[in-house]
């Protein structure tokens, strides 16, 4: 008998856009076992907890379109008619269904749950710390995004763009969703995590600046 965890897979898969680095299945295990580590942390249903992870992207809009807000909407709504075509037990979806709208950044809808909770700090999670580092750096190649302004890479005396620059992202959004968890679990990752990023913006910086440039490691 196929486990729900195998059909979640499937129906992913099959849904996910081609060419899109940061959201492609392996992001989607990374949120589950996120998702999986905050729910027993924090003693979400997981019940609930993993259909949602596994389900949140089944709908994905490009981040440059004028629809980019009603994505979690637009997931929920298609993961709520599988799940329920599938016969998973109808009392969850309700609230798998608040977990995938609510899970997103830009559709700005109140996680009302633990569970929706957890889910949208899984998310996030992986938003930031190395892989995000690294997703972040991929997609904005796959978008054709100048890396860096050149006249100033990290953005001290002008406003932050990531229209304009991919570092800039980091300042528009990522260095921000540490005060954005929801779980106390996520809050103390998300902590580390950006630390790490701000660790590798100040290397990014010094090194474009040419900030000590020829200093012996480690010492003067």
């Amino acid at each position: 008998m196929i486990s729900w965890e195998q059909q979640f897979t499937a129906f992913i898969a099959a849904r996910l856009p081609a060419g899109d680095p940061a959201h492609d299945l392996a992001h989607i295990r990374r949120v589950v076992a996120n998702a999986r580590m905050l729910a027993a942390a924090e003693g979400a249903d997981l019940a609930v907890v993993l259909p949602a992870a596994w389900l949140h992207d089944c709908v994905t809009v490009p981040k440059d379109s004028a629809d980019r807000p009603r994505a979690s909407r637009l997931a929920a709504d298609t993961a709520a008619g599988f799940l329920s075509a599938a016969g998973y037990p109808a009392t969850h979806i309700p609230a798998i269904h608040h977990a995938i709208a609510a899970h997103s950044f830009s559709a700005r809808i109140p996680p009302e749950t633990l569970e929706a909770r957890v889910v949208q700090d899984a998310d996030r999670l992986d938003a930031i710390g190395a892989i995000g580092i690294a997703r972040t750096l991929m997609l904005g190649a796959a978008m054709g995004t100048p890396l860096y302004d050149e006249a100033e890479p990290l953005p001290h005396t002008r406003p932050a763009d990531d229209g304009h620059s991919v570092i800039d992202h980091f300042y528009t959004k990522l260095l921000r969703l540490a005060e954005m968890m929801q779980t106390a679990t996520g809050r103390r990752e998300a902590a580390r995590r950006t630390e790490l990023m701000r660790l590798f913006l100040a290397e990014l910086g010094r090194e474009l600046t040419g900030g000590g440039l020829g200093a012996a490691p480690g010492g003067s």
